[in-house]
């Protein structure tokens, strides 16, 4: 979280100029080099196509070169940049004291090198200002995109994303391209609950963003990797999963204030039908069981049934598949109010990770039964499955959770 001293740090502006339709903030640390260049670059495009009122807010992190000196000459020459200094390091926190303390409605960041073709700008900020959308993010992985990096940040930067995506059912394509915008008036509600100062800043504000119902436009840039970057990778994918874990125990627990945000923020879905399951935890636990209950009755059904004519395992088998896809379906529509076949394809396929765990801990508990007894009683059996089951209902609740949840059209 912000610091008390970080907070309060307002950046040094001139006085005489138009208040900005556009903050661009550039976060940056010990960059003396390249500040100056690129934030002259950035400063030309936007007054060359920019039709509002901008400013450029340089946000210094710490910097122990010539960075801040180099900021201020810059703010001295440029009646639209200024400078805020911060006395910690951190991308998020940069982003955190900058974006709060500006007074334009249309707020937005990009990184020091301009890997970004400055040509994706305008498409990015365009539909927060007409009000469309309240997030816009660039996008290196979309099919009309044009990269050039190497090969190993291509295979973390996709995987990355895969891991979100499976994790924490995230929908947009690109957490990490420093390229984003959001709308002031989202910020002023979705800042405060973001606790990442570093570089899971941005990952954990796009998530929040999503589940409370936001629209997040995404715009496919031209990025060129910037050979001299200083990010520490195993650092960062460390740090990334730390923060993955963090925000995925809190919207499990609901320990985040998401409902409150929908009904301010949200964008309704369409035709809403009257009468829909309410989303609160309780209420979903409640409906879980249920369907837990019929379905832990159907697997007993087809596993004795199967046991008469196929071994304990193949009867488990085809007990568990059968049941798995028929709870996901129930869940699906009962559990988490999702109808229509909208990512119904991917429903099922975490259903189908959710059976494989299932199956690993019955087969695993049945193996490790005729392991200690080779002719226990059948009753024995079934104790020990039931047990298996209700372990692996507790993570086929939290894999549908995080995927269904906060997905109902």
């Amino acid at each position: 979280m912000i610091g008390a001293e970080e907070s309060r740090a307002i950046p040094v502006a001139r006085t005489d100029t138009p208040t900005p339709v556009l903050d661009v903030v550039v976060p940056v640390h010990n960059e003396e080099t390249d500040l100056g260049p690129c934030v002259r670059r950035l400063h030309a495009y936007l007054t060359g196509h920019l039709p509002y009122p901008f400013r450029i807010t340089v946000a210094d992190n710490a910097s122990v070169d010539g960075t801040l000196a180099v900021a201020h000459r810059l703010a001295a020459d440029l009646p639209e940049v200024c400078v805020l200094h911060l006395a910690a390091k951190g991308r998020g926190r940069a982003l955190h004291a900058a974006w709060s303390a500006s007074p334009a409605p249309v707020l937005a960041y990009m990184d020091v090198d301009l890997s970004t073709d400055l040509a994706a700008l305008l498409p990015l900020v365009a539909p927060l200002i007409s009000g469309h959308s309240d997030l816009a993010i660039g996008t290196r992985l979309a099919a009309t995109s044009r990269v050039v990096r190497g090969a190993k940040r291509e295979i973390i930067s996709r995987g990355y994303n895969l891991l979100l995506r499976g994790t924490l059912a995230a929908r947009f394509s690109d957490a990490q391209c420093g390229f984003k915008a959001i709308r002031a008036d989202v910020a002023v509600e979705l800042l405060p609950l973001v606790r990442d100062t570093g570089w899971f800043f941005d990952t954990e504000l796009l998530v929040l963003a999503q589940r409370t119902g936001l629209r997040i436009h995404e715009v496919p840039v031209d990025w060129v990797d910037d050979p001299d970057s200083r990010v520490d990778i195993v650092a960062t994918a460390l740090a990334d999963l730390r923060g993955i874990a963090r925000l995925g125990r809190a919207l499990l627990t609901g320990a985040l204030p998401l409902a409150g945000l929908r009904d301010r923020l949200g964008r309704s879905p369409l035709g809403r039908p009257r009468g829909r399951v309410p989303a609160g935890l309780a209420g979903q636990l409640a409906r879980f069981a249920g369907v837990g209950v019929a379905s832990t009755l159907a697997y007993l059904l087809l596993y004795l049934g199967g046991r008469m004519v196929l071994g304990p395992q193949a009867a488990n088998l085809v007990a568990l598949l059968v049941t798995a896809v028929a709870n996901t379906a129930a869940n699906r529509r009962l559990t988490f109010g999702i109808t229509g076949r909208r990512h119904t394809v991917r429903h099922h396929l975490h259903g189908l990770l959710a059976f494989a765990l299932g199956l690993g801990l019955t087969s695993g508990s049945l193996a490790v039964l005729h392991a200690v007894s080779t002719d226990g009683p059948r009753l024995v059996e079934l104790a020990v499955l039931v047990t298996a089951n209700l372990a692996a209902t507790v993570l086929r609740f939290v894999v549908l959770r995080l995927v269904m949840h906060h997905e109902r059209v």
